[in-house]
């Protein structure tokens, strides 16, 4: 059994999936650093420091805290404006994301428009064909 284990643990997929899932953990990071230092803090300043994070609805009477960390603690509360904050950062984060994919797409198109070089054995024969060529007329 540790052999069959060993087998799948070292298949190329599996390997490939966990690198994937390294890297992108790894790039969610600078993602997630991307939309709270840089963006948030420039939408911030454009609305005034305007922060929605701490807005909620009081659904019991025993909440009468004004963060929604202390009024987590004394009861239940719809935390609508976290919600919104969540929905906010994973619109940055995708849009983020969609052009880094839209940028390397580009970049593999343009790769793939240079044809490649003939090798030197194509190269030769092409040679041959056309002295042929040449000599028969």
């Amino acid at each position: 059994m540790l052999e069959d284990f060993k087998k799948f643990a070292m298949r190329g997929n599996v390997v490939d999936l966990a690198v994937g899932v390294i890297i992108g953990a790894a790039f969610g990071a600078i993602v997630s650093s991307l939309v709270a230092d840089l963006i948030m803090p420039i939408i911030g300043a454009v609305t005034s420091g305007f922060d929605f994070s701490n807005y909620f609805v009081k659904l019991s009477p025993k909440v009468t805290a004004d963060s929604l960390a202390e009024a987590k603690k004394q009861g239940a509360v719809l935390a609508w404006g976290h919600f919104l904050t969540i929905v906010i950062n994973f619109l940055i984060i995708a849009w983020v994301l969609f052009l880094v994919i839209r940028a390397i797409t580009r970049l593999q198109k343009k790769e793939e428009a240079t044809p490649a070089k003939p090798s030197a054995e194509v190269e030769l024969l092409t040679e041959i064909r056309d002295v042929l060529k040449s000599q028969s007329k």
